[in-house]
């Protein structure tokens, strides 16, 4: 009997160590700061990268954020730190494609704000700062406006 436990402890164990994160390949790009993978078991996770907000489609650079990820990951395997769910039934999470961390290479490349929201790495506002003072991507705009301001005006 306690072997038996002992076992389900283990096992239990392993489990509870990798409930946090997803891996799977990078099958869709929706835009800048969505993606959409294919796990092991053949199951599709629709992906929203924690910590950052890019251009919305319609938005300027809202089709260049959406080929900078894709650039990043599409085709890739991935990484996902699962971080819960939002209100449209995504995981929101830190995605690592190919070893690269994807949520702050958008920020570098002037193609997603740190979302001040819901931002709790810090380190993110310095890329930001370095992206901006170097005017990459959406910060040679002389007044980029954030998306969640576009969308509150529409």
């Amino acid at each position: 009997m306690r072997a038996g436990l002992a076992a389900f402890a283990v096992i239990l164990a392993a489990t509870t160590a990798h409930a946090g994160e997803l891996r799977g390949r990078v099958v869709a790009v929706a835009d800048g700061d969505t993606l959409t993978i294919l796990d092991a078991s053949r199951q599709q996770h629709r992906i929203r990268l924690a910590e950052i907000d890019a251009p919305e489609k319609r938005q300027p650079f809202g089709q260049r954020s959406k080929q900078s990820l894709s650039d990043l990951c599409y085709g890739r395997d991935a990484a996902i730190e699962d971080g819960g769910r939002d209100r449209y039934g995504r995981t929101i999470g830190r995605v690592s494609c190919a070893g690269i961390d994807a949520n702050a290479e958008q920020v570098r490349r002037g193609m997603a704000w740190v979302f001040d929201r819901y931002a709790t790495d810090r380190s993110l506002y310095a890329i930001q700062d370095e992206a901006r003072a170097a005017r990459r991507g959406l910060w040679s705009d002389p007044a980029p406006v954030p998306p969640w301001e576009y969308r509150a005006k529409r």
